[in-house]
């Protein structure tokens, strides 16, 4: 278990991402999306957009993760559907990517809606992932839309190089053996290619795959405003929302 116990905020996210910031971040993002159409590099336009609005590091990283060219946002939603059109059909899970962001939800850490309706948190895999109070909850929580939506067969795919991804495998299957889901859980060196040739709807808000793959779902969104419920905490956790997807 993580010494934190927590996913949760930065110390200084209330003031980071505080409702009067939010203009600033969301100019920052439609300014970062404008030069990425015109195909400015991602270090060089975050530099010119950061510095221009005043952005700290942190900032900036919520804007890039925001921020996609028009053609990027126009392919994704193309591409995008939703858990009730997914009944009795098979789902690929970018599995750390969506578990740590549901953590952070839990745990009131700020996640993001992107320009392509993604959610986003900010929270990184650095060769380490420690389960924390949340774990649970927010595996649950997956399963509870999952199964009300009737998805599946369900494939969890695991960075096999990050630490700990072996007993996060076990831990899966042993919910799912525990309410009876229809899940694997597989760990692979290299998660993002096999998420993007799996040939099924896949459910990441990681850009590369949403730009490689068939199809992709946003299981985020429907943890947060379908029910069932895990607890209260999946009310409060909309508190913690920053929609920065723009008009």
């Amino acid at each position: 278990m993580n010494d934190r116990r927590h996913r949760g905020q930065h110390p200084r996210d209330h003031a980071l991402f505080a409702p009067e910031r939010h203009p600033a971040l969301r100019r920052a993002v439609e300014e970062l999306s404008w030069l990425q159409t015109r195909g400015y590099a991602d270090a060089s336009a975050l530099k010119l957009v950061g510095d221009r609005h005043g952005l700290t590091a942190r900032q900036r990283k919520a804007a890039l993760r925001c921020a996609c060219s028009d053609a990027a946002r126009d392919a994704r939603a193309r591409k995008r559907v939703e858990l009730a059109s997914l009944a009795g059909a098979p789902l690929a899970i970018d599995g750390f990517n969506l578990l740590i962001t549901i953590e952070s939800l839990l745990s009131g850490g700020f996640v993001f809606v992107g320009r392509d309706r993604a959610h986003r948190d900010l929270a990184s895999v650095h060769g380490t992932y420690r389960m924390v109070a949340e774990t649970g909850d927010a595996v649950r929580a997956v399963g509870g839309r999952l199964t009300t939506a009737g998805v599946g067969p369900v494939t969890w795919y695991l960075d096999r190089p990050v630490s700990n991804s072996g007993r996060l495998r076990a831990r899966l299957l042993e919910l799912a053996a525990e309410h009876g889901w229809d899940w694997d859980a597989r760990l692979v060196n290299n998660p993002d290619h096999e998420l993007a040739r799996s040939g099924v709807t896949v459910s990441t808000s990681d850009a590369w795959i949403l730009d490689s793959c068939e199809a992709w779902v946003d299981i985020v969104h429907h943890v947060l405003h379908e029910p069932p419920r895990v607890d209260a905490r999946a009310d409060a956790a909309r508190l913690w929302l920053v929609d920065l997807s723009g008009p």
